[in-house]
């Protein structure tokens, strides 16, 4: 029996007992919180044993985050970008996704350069990893556009932290669950594209071509690997100067995981105020109305300083015991956009 087997089946048993002991110190509204939460790590644990599905962080507001996902995109701005990005998934869920990303970009050489890189935390139960890549992106004048031809290198720290483990037995003395913490570092690298005019984007990108080892157990049994990430974005900005539509879209593919999908829609106000919708693929076979839809808030504060705001509401049936998930993300924009050098179009912070 593989180590996430044994581990599932010893916090089971736990989880038995310490649904019983609740009963005589909990209210039924508690108890269910507690039970879906010792439930949550226990089929949150193949992401650290038996990696088999989306490995890669979620944003809402991806289309703040291109980096993330597409090496291709540094320097496309023209400027120098700064961004942050938090995000606090199923919020009141314990062990539930917290993720947090900086990204830099630049463009150089007259705007036919750009480089960037990403810092991105990102933690799930006893879960944790730390990826740190850099990117460089070649860009070159393509009928009415510009097209970015990128690549990236990354390294990934993995750990996991069996010492958060909460238990009403000691943990220590069953042999199944690992003691202290496991860890290992991961490299890789990726590549991608992304073409721009002055009304449209289209960027396809695998960040990670290499299937690496990340399995963390102290055995020589190989049951993790890390699996490629297909993403398609793409969108087109419609309308006059002072009102504009935005319809937006990020297609993600893994080959051992259902296509999922970002869907969003996007009101520009005197290119100042964003205001939009998401609707994420997804759910389950009982209920497959999508994983969950959001409400995104954007404004420019000033010419350098954007910040956006999104809250998700959850369709799963797992709405019943969480409170939805925010997402913040400011972007500092160096210098004056009106007068950047290399500039092809008017607006291009929309993409």
């Amino acid at each position: 029996m593989s180590q996430y087997y044994k581990m599932r089946h010893k916090i089971l048993n736990l989880s038995k007992y310490n649904i019983n002991s609740a009963l005589k110190h909990t209210s039924s509204v508690k108890l269910e919180r507690a039970t879906l939460s010792l439930w949550l790590l226990i089929f949150l644990l193949p992401l650290a044993f038996t990696v088999q599905a989306q490995q890669d962080e979620q944003y809402t507001q991806f289309m703040f985050n291109k980096l993330w996902y597409n090496p291709a995109y540094a320097g496309s701005d023209g400027l120098p970008n700064l961004t942050l990005v938090a995000r606090n998934q199923w919020i009141g869920l314990k062990g539930a996704p917290q993720s947090q990303a900086l990204t830099f970009d630049l463009p150089l050489l007259n705007n036919r350069v750009g480089v960037g890189g990403n810092i991105v935390h990102n933690k799930i139960a006893v879960y944790e990893e730390m990826t740190v890549d850099g990117s460089y992106a070649y860009r070159l004048k393509l009928g009415q556009g510009i097209m970015g031809l990128g690549v990236q290198a990354s390294v990934r720290f993995l750990r996991n932290d069996f010492t958060e483990l909460e238990a009403t037995q000691p943990i220590s003395s069953d042999g199944a669950i690992p003691a202290g913490i496991q860890s290992k570092f991961v490299p890789n690298f990726g590549m991608g594209f992304y073409y721009h005019t002055e009304a449209f984007y289209l960027g396809f990108s695998v960040p990670r071509l290499l299937n690496t080892n990340i399995d963390l157990a102290d055995n020589s049994v190989e049951i993790s690997r890390e699996v490629q990430h297909f993403y398609l974005m793409g969108g087109v900005i419609l309308g006059e100067k002072d009102f504009k539509f935005l319809p937006q879209v990020l297609v993600k593919y893994t080959p051992t995981a259902p296509l999922d999908a970002d869907l969003n829609l996007s009101f520009i106000l005197l290119d100042k105020i964003t205001i939009g919708g998401t609707y994420r693929l997804g759910g389950t076979k009982e209920n497959p109305i999508g994983e969950s839809i959001g409400l995104v808030f954007a404004s420019e504060i000033n010419e350098s300083l954007l910040l956006g705001l999104s809250y998700d509401l959850t369709l799963t049936p797992l709405k019943e015991y969480q409170d939805g998930s925010v997402e913040v993300a400011l972007r500092y924009t160096f210098g004056n956009r009106s007068s950047k050098i290399g500039a092809e179009y008017i607006n291009p912070r929309h993409f």
